[in-house]
């Protein structure tokens, strides 16, 4: 009896199989649904546009020694170049994970509401990023990459407007 032949395919889907996962990475991070009101005193969203050309809002690892406040506030001076922003709530957590080689990235994401003041037109984004502006809430909403950060923006908005900020 011949043996058959093995399925067409078969040894490229063998040898592109990713390596097992060796090891699970926690990765905490904060960051920040930034606002301003414009001149007609409307609510402003600022969103960063990453290497990957998708919309989102500043965020970063938590350095050792230092808060999840604290790492947003230098994520978001990092990132946009805005240095007189005034933290104000804790709008929640999200949690995603990914895989960078053999490891399993966890990642958790505090988020918080942030005013910006002073001139907030004076933005400087960092190299890696393709693009930094400020949007009306729907624009905002409408561009946003990630569902989780859509929900932290609507509840941001609603803290805005219950405390009249």
């Amino acid at each position: 009896m011949k043996r058959p032949k093995p399925l067409k395919g078969f040894k490229k889907f063998v040898n592109n199989r990713k390596p097992t996962i060796s090891e699970v990475v926690r990765e905490p991070t904060a960051g920040g649904v930034i606002f301003r009101r414009d001149k007609d005193k409307q609510i402003e969203i600022l969103l960063i546009q990453d290497a990957k050309n998708r919309w989102t809002i500043p965020k970063g690892h938590i350095e050792q020694g230092e808060t999840a406040k604290e790492t947003a506030k230098r994520e978001i001076g990092e990132e946009t170049g805005l240095t007189d922003v005034k933290v104000l709530n804790w709008l929640g957590k999200i949690n995603f994970r990914y895989r960078r080689a053999a490891s399993l990235v966890l990642m958790t994401t505090e988020i918080f509401l942030v005013k910006a003041m002073g001139d907030t037109d004076a933005l400087k984004p960092e190299e890696w990023m393709n693009g930094i502006k400020w949007f009306s809430t729907a624009e905002a909403l409408d561009k946003i990459e990630y569902d989780d950060i859509s929900k932290l923006i609507l509840l941001g908005l609603k803290k805005i407007r219950d405390d009249t900020l």
